[in-house]
């Protein structure tokens, strides 16, 4: 079994679970006991800031949204590109990490990097659930970058269901993002 870690998971325009229909799941863990990710493009309506007041009861000034992370519940996970943040796991992909220790994360508060993403809940699978609706086509798979993680969310997952048909006969690297300088 190939490892999906630093991969997404891009919902196929057939999967019509309401937790994951035109979902980018970014791939957190993945090995022979099951898989962990984040939905990173349903931003919530609740800042991080209004997060901090009500839960943490902590001030904070990071005026970004909460992000919405998969149908299981959690209390908070940072992706970020700070690697003296970074915890005892090995970066998700090279200069981006994830870290759910209270410390840390208190830590990013109140010393923000230039990139970051707050996630409340996230993604499992047992092992061998995501093999299984691999099969079934479920999902696309494509090699995560740091810019598409942190960069606007609006049309990503159109853009990736996109690239994915395309690179069938097309390199993706070669596809430009605006596809008006083609």
């Amino acid at each position: 079994m190939k490892s999906l870690k630093g991969h997404f998971l891009v919902a196929s325009p057939n999967l019509t679970d309401s937790n994951f229909s035109r979902s980018v799941v970014l791939m957190l863990q993945h090995d022979e006991n099951g898989a962990l990710g984040v939905v990173i493009n349903r931003a919530l309506e609740m800042t991080v800031k209004q997060a901090c007041e009500q839960v943490l009861e902590t001030d904070c000034q990071i005026e970004a949204n909460l992000h919405q992370g998969g149908p299981c519940e959690a209390l908070l996970l940072v992706l970020h590109a700070d690697d003296s943040a970074a915890q005892d796991n090995e970066p998700v992909i090279p200069g981006l990490h994830f870290s759910t220790h209270q410390e840390t994360i208190e830590h990013l508060l109140h010393h923000p990097p230039k990139t970051m993403k707050f996630v409340v809940g996230y993604s499992g699978w047992s092992a061998g659930q995501l093999e299984e609706e691999l099969k079934t086509g479920s999902w696309l798979i494509t090699p995560a970058t740091i810019e598409r993680v942190f960069g606007p969310n609006e049309s990503l997952w159109t853009r990736l269901v996109a690239e994915a048909n395309l690179s069938q006969w097309i390199d993706p690297r070669l596809i430009p993002d605006d596809p008006t300088v083609n």
